[in-house]
């Protein structure tokens, strides 16, 4: 789990403590953090005008200004979970408007993230693109200025920044790398391991973009990729005749299901008739947290 969900998460449980909390949309992308959120009592709203508890949490996913200013003329206490580098994509998508830049954001046009880093835009100043389609459809200004989800897959974006470039090669293109140090860290760990892995499972809420991206990247160089979300999901025939097993979770997902998942995925390709000595899976597994989290060593733990 990266540092910005789990201090979103530590945030949630510390006000819930104190008193009634609504946090505006999910905090995470994940079933298991969200069961227990709801179990300390805390409320969900999609809308600001929909709160009926007297503080309101804003996700790890960052909202835009003028949401918040929205909030606080309601009388409510606002308390900020924003991931600090969601905070990066926001200024810099900030000072691509301030400095005249036709606004494009590679990412999923109806994700929170998005929604929250264009929300203060001009509904004719920016546009989102996550295909190539998307960027044919693109009219033509004078400048593009690029920023991306921080949770998208680096190698799109940068593919998709040249294709801008490309389509408009009298245009001046300015590209602020805003996808987040630990995506790119996952992302790089997920390819090297895929290439070594017969099976690799991916663990990690359905709707996590960052989950999704890493089951994409996976099945670039391993034939044989699942995603689950909890044990509960892993099947031993996947293991059969595997030797390496690769396993990854997207940035949301909590130890604990990582390590019952592990444990499964341990006692299936065991069980797996004829190949108990072939699948003594060697799991390896990409850090589960960066930035100086202890019991990361070596991209391994």
């Amino acid at each position: 789990m990266c540092f910005g969900v789990r201090d979103a998460i530590a945030l949630a449980i510390e006000h819930a403590d104190a008193g009634p909390l609504t946090i505006l949309g999910d905090l995470v992308h994940n079933p298991t953090v969200l069961g227990a959120l709801e179990a300390k009592g805390i409320a969900v709203a999609e809308d600001v005008a929909h709160v009926k508890t007297p503080t309101l949490m804003v996700t790890a996913h960052g909202t835009s200004e003028r949401t918040l200013a929205r909030t606080r003329a309601l009388g409510l206490t606002v308390v900020e979970a924003t991931c600090p580098l969601v905070r990066v994509a926001h200024r810099a998508v900030a000072a691509l408007a301030r400095e005249g830049y036709h606004v494009v954001i590679v990412g999923q046009r109806d994700h929170v993230e998005v929604r929250g880093l264009t929300g203060d835009l001009d509904r004719d100043s920016f546009n989102v693109v996550l295909e190539d389609d998307d960027v044919l459809a693109l009219e033509e200004h004078p400048r593009l200025g690029v920023a991306a989800q921080t949770t998208q897959a680096v190698e799109r974006v940068r593919h998709l920044v040249d294709l801008i470039r490309r389509r408009f090669p009298q245009s001046d293109v300015r590209f602020l790398d805003t996808v987040c140090k630990p995506t790119k860290e996952r992302q790089s760990a997920a390819v090297e391991m895929a290439r070594q892995a017969d099976v690799v499972i991916v663990v990690g809420g359905r709707s996590s973009n960052n989950t999704r991206e890493l089951v994409k990247t996976c099945a670039r160089y391993c034939a044989r990729v699942h995603h689950v979300q909890t044990d509960a999901g892993v099947r031993p025939e996947w293991f059969e005749a595997a030797k390496v097993v690769g396993l990854t979770a997207g940035t949301s997902t909590p130890d604990a299901v990582i390590d019952r998942v592990e444990a499964r995925i341990r006692l299936c390709a065991g069980a797996s008739a004829g190949q108990v000595r072939q699948v003594e899976a060697q799991i390896e597994a990409m850090p589960r947290s960066v930035e100086g989290v202890p019991g990361v060593k070596d991209g391994l733990r």
